[in-house]
């Protein structure tokens, strides 16, 4: 299994921006194994929360283990705490870095699909919000989309004021990340928005996994958001179980993710330092 950790020059964000790579290209099958057909590898984007970085699954998840097991490709970018969407002021186009350019330069450096039905994005917290934000939005390129814990705060956000404990709930730092507040349900920054003009579009809608600790400060935001899209008509498959807003949650549901996705059949682990003589 290949890791790589790289840095990407992106026009979009007009600076280099560190990325990270599962990609089972090395991987040698075990004795008696079929070998991987030579064909481009499906592909999940996968985004950090926030105060993450694009190393955070590797150290939080057993990603790197399932992804090989699957012949999947895991491409791990930093976000920042910038929420994965455009900041025209600052030249910071988080959302079109993530949907659009970081896609078209990994698939130039690796063997990655470029079918819409192969290219998968998700995320957890502030992540599953930029995964659903950008996959929504860049619907032509995912085919399906992941929110584990999704930081659903679009909604409402208007209402929110300076009395707070922590920045990350301030008016303040949400005007800092989505501009007039007064306008941020009515605008692509809105999944729900989005998936209502995709589907009076007749735009085809990308299929939809959510999931959220039943102990999660954010489950009640979650299940709003679901019952919202479901309303709209978007494929989604919800689920909830014990947990927080923490790793072992997380851990768990992005396994459970790995087995919603249409992932090639009859994959599985190659040789490794685990199980060199059996």
């Amino acid at each position: 299994m290949a890791f790589i950790q790289m840095s990407l020059l992106s026009q979009s964000l007009y600076r280099t921006v560190p990325v990270s790579v599962i990609l089972p290209a090395d991987k040698i099958p075990l004795p008696g194994a079929p070998v991987r057909e030579n064909r481009p590898f499906r592909t999940l984007y996968l985004l950090h929360g926030i105060i993450g970085s694009h190393i955070d699954w590797i150290n939080g998840t057993n990603i790197q283990r399932w992804a090989e097991e699957r012949d999947l490709a895991v491409v791990m970018p930093a976000g920042e705490n910038m929420f994965y969407i455009d900041h025209e002021a600052s030249h910071n186009f988080y959302g079109e870095f993530i949907g659009k350019e970081l896609v078209e330069l990994t698939r130039k450096i690796f063997p990655l699909s470029d079918k819409r039905e192969e290219t998968f994005i998700a995320g957890l917290s502030m992540g599953g919000y930029g995964a659903l934000r950008n996959g929504l939005k860049y619907h032509e390129t995912f085919g399906c989309i992941a929110g584990l814990s999704s930081a659903a705060l679009v909604e409402g956000i208007d209402q929110r004021t300076d009395d707070v404990e922590t920045f990350i709930d301030s008016r303040t730092f949400a005007e800092s990340i989505f501009g007039d507040l007064s306008g941020v349900e009515q605008s692509d920054k809105n999944p729900v928005w989005l998936a209502r003009k995709l589907a009076e579009e007749q735009a085809p809608l990308p299929d939809i996994y959510m999931a959220c600790g039943l102990e999660d400060f954010l489950l009640e935001k979650n299940r709003k958001l679901k019952d919202d899209l479901l309303g709209i008509g978007c494929q989604v498959t919800y689920e909830e179980g014990p947990g927080g807003h923490e790793w072992d949650f997380w851990n768990r549901y992005i396994l459970k993710v790995l087995e919603w996705l249409p992932l090639e059949t009859q994959t599985q682990a190659g040789v490794g330092s685990g199980n060199i003589g059996k």
